[in-house]
């Protein structure tokens, strides 16, 4: 799997309208592989139908992002962003890690996007390189984050 298959990959997938959950996902070649160790992107993925991560839904605590995955995938309930993306991704070659996440509160009739807050389950994304990702994606839209807020 070579770069030009990474950069094949959209670096943002995100709903039109309204707040959501979003989580910033570092997309790499599945070992054995022609790319090279290290060769990754990163990638925004954000859906209002992802009401909670999984780990929220049952109240677990903040456990970093393997054990979060660990127990997540032990419950039977439906799949957040992460297992979602990252099981696609499997399928098609990629190993993935959840480097975090956050809230996006996107208002296209403004053209605004605001990035915040932080995940229960994967901890806080690093809300710059996100909105990074999205300011390329919505060049036409004032695109802002902070750390605040949930």
């Amino acid at each position: 799997m070579a770069a030009a298959d990474l950069a094949q990959i959209p670096d943002v997938d995100i709903d039109p309208d309204g707040v959501f959950k979003y989580v910033l996902i570092r997309v790499r070649a599945a070992a054995p592989s022609e790319a090279p160790a290290g060769e990754s992107k990163d990638i925004v993925r954000g859906y209002k139908w992802a009401e909670y991560h999984a780990a929220q839904r049952w109240g677990f605590r903040p456990l970093g992002p393997r054990a979060a995955r660990a127990e997540c995938r032990a419950l039977p309930i439906p799949a957040d962003i992460y297992d979602k993306v990252s099981g696609e991704m499997q399928k098609k070659g990629y190993d993935c890690e959840c480097l975090g996440g956050g809230r996006i509160s996107h208002q296209s009739q403004d053209k605004k996007i605001h990035v915040y807050g932080y995940s229960m389950g994967f901890g806080r994304a690093q809300h710059s390189v996100s909105t990074e990702k999205i300011k390329a994606q919505y060049p036409d839209y004032e695109v802002t984050w902070t750390d605040d807020g949930y």
